[in-house]
């Protein structure tokens, strides 16, 4: 992890100037995914795009996102899940379905907390929460709870929350009529503002696409992406990532979040692809050095073409190239 004193103020161009780049995909860890992959599918309409199985590691890889129109074939003939925003990725390590003691670390729960939810935005969100309901899904806030009366938190079988939100808002242009369910953003928790959005914009090229801040109860959300397509709001758009920031943090040296990837572990990483993810990450290891930490570089790992760089918190960030095979 980065220290305290570390900032980022350095521009990459690769990130700044690369309209292929996108903020590609989530990963969670599940603990049986059979009941996981039919919860997103069954009550929210996700379709599971494709499943890899590593037999040597033990482990599967199962890529799902909304019903799409826009997603290419890879040289395998397969969905190129690396090439559209909007995925999300579980991974289930082999056997935890059968361990009764087993249970993922949802990021919500001290002293584990760090990552906090995904989010899907929909038209109709009473419609939603009323359907959800009745279907028996839990809920950790449902719409009437709290001050907070348009968003809610449903639980899925690990016990993730995902927010629940609408895209259709008053004096709002766009988007002018329904678009489907969206898999609008994932949210982390940071120590720092000022040092988490100055490594976002500036190593890894996103924009600040909108700040929302409560000062009664004494927090700023930061949202940031790779811009809104045309006919889009940033709340009817995918890939995008929300930073959350509890004011104090950044003053106690001891402070941390837990990072998903430590013991008890949930929370994996979000991944960005663009053409030339190689370039992108030599560019960055060129001009920042050892500010950066990688686990591992490109290509240097068991499987080639990919790489893991780590954020000011220690959360991890996958870096692949569009069409990637895995």
């Amino acid at each position: 992890m980065s220290s305290d004193n570390t900032y980022y103020p350095i521009k990459i161009e690769k990130a700044s100037h690369d309209p292929t780049l996108l903020l590609n995909h989530t990963c969670l860890r599940v603990k049986d995914p059979a009941r996981t992959v039919e919860f997103y599918t069954k009550y929210f309409g996700m379709k599971l795009l494709s499943r890899k199985d590593f037999q040597e590691a033990e482990f599967s890889l199962y890529f799902l996102s909304f019903p799409r129109d826009n997603i290419s074939k890879n040289r395998d003939g397969e969905p190129d899940v690396f090439s559209v925003e909007g995925i999300l990725e579980l991974t289930h390590n082999w056997g935890t379905e059968k361990d009764s003691d087993f249970k993922i670390n949802s990021g919500n729960e001290e002293p584990y907390r760090g990552f906090g939810h995904i989010c899907f935005s929909v038209s109709d969100i009473n419609k939603t929460c009323e359907e959800l309901e009745s279907q028996d899904v839990k809920f950790k806030k449902r719409l009437s709870d709290g001050r907070q009366k348009d968003i809610a938190f449903a639980l899925d079988p690990d016990g993730y929350w995902i927010e629940l939100i609408t895209y259709s808002r008053e004096g709002q242009e766009y988007p002018k009529r329904p678009v489907g369910n969206k898999f609008n953003h994932t949210m982390v928790r940071v120590k720092n503002p000022n040092r988490s959005l100055e490594f976002y914009q500036n190593v890894l090229g996103m924009k600040l696409l909108r700040t929302s801040e409560h000062e009664n109860a004494k927090f700023t959300l930061y949202f940031l992406g790779y811009g809104v397509p045309k006919g889009n709001s940033v709340f009817s758009c995918e890939g995008v990532l929300e930073l959350t920031h509890n004011w104090g943090t950044e003053d106690d040296p001891n402070f941390e979040y837990h990072n998903g990837n430590s013991e008890p572990q949930g929370y994996g990483h979000i991944c960005i692809s663009c053409d030339d993810a190689g370039a992108l990450c030599k560019e960055i290891e060129t001009k920042y050095g050892d500010k950066i930490q990688w686990s591992p570089k490109f290509s240097q790992g068991k499987m080639k073409n990919i790489a893991f760089l780590k954020d000011p918190d220690g959360y991890s960030i996958e870096v692949v190239p569009h069409g990637l095979v895995v």
